[in-house]
C-alpha cells in the first residue's frame, strides 16, 4: 500500500515514522468489516431518524385527527405530536440502522472472501439482507425479500458505478 497523500511516491511528506505507522493503522481500521458495519449502522440510524421525523410530520397535516386529540388544548396537542414524532423517528432509525448494518457487514464479508469488488457482492449482500429481514414471515416472504432487495441493491450499485 502506497501512502503518498497527493505527494511523490516514496516520500514521507514530512511525516515521522510514528506518524506514518499511525496513518497505516487508521487506514487498516477503517477498512475492517467491523468498523464499516458499525459506521453503516450509525449512518443508517441517523438517516432513519431524519426520515422518520420528516414522514411523521405528515401525519398531523391532514384532516384525520383523533377526536380525543381535537378536544385537548393546543399545548397538549403539540406535546402529543412531538412525542409521537419522536417515537416514530426512533423506530425508523432503529430499522434503518439494522438494515445498514446487515447489508454493509454482509457485503464486506463477501468482498473479503471473494477478494473482488463487483456487482456480485452487492447482489449477494442484498439477497442475504432481504432474506434475513423477512425470516420471521416464512420461506415465501424470505424468497421475495431476498429477490427484491437483491434487485434493489443491483440497481443502486449499478447506478453508482456507471461512468
Amino acid at each position: 500500500m502506497n501512502n503518498t497523500f497527493g505527494g511523490v511516491p516514496g516520500q514521507n511528506n514530512g511525516m515521522s515514522p510514528q506518524e506514518q505507522q499511525m496513518v497505516k493503522m487508521m487506514q487498516g481500521a477503517f477498512e475492517s468489516c467491523v468498523v464499516k458495519t458499525a459506521m453503516s449502522g450509525v449512518a443508517g440510524f441517523g438517516m432513519g431518524a431524519a426520515f422518520g421525523l420528516f414522514m411523521s410530520s405528515f401525519e398531523y397535516a391532514g384532516p384525520t385527527m383523533n377526536e380525543e386529540l381535537i378536544k385537548q388544548t393546543t399545548k397538549q396537542q403539540i406535546k402529543y405530536a412531538f412525542k409521537d414524532m419522536g417515537t416514530r423517528s426512533l423506530s425508523m432509525a432503529k430499522n434503518f440502522g439494522l438494515v445498514g448494518m446487515i447489508y454493509s457487514g454482509t457485503e464486506c464479508c463477501i468482498e473479503s472472501y471473494r477478494a473482488k469488488n463487483d456487482l456480485v457482492n452487492s447482489v449477494a449482500a442484498g439477497a442475504f439482507t432481504g432474506g434475513a429481514l423477512a425470516a420471521k414471515a416464512g420461506p415465501q416472504a424470505m424468497a421475495l425479500g431476498a429477490g427484491g432487495f437483491a434487485l434493489f441493491s443491483l440497481a443502486i450499485d449499478w447506478y453508482m458505478r456507471r461512468d
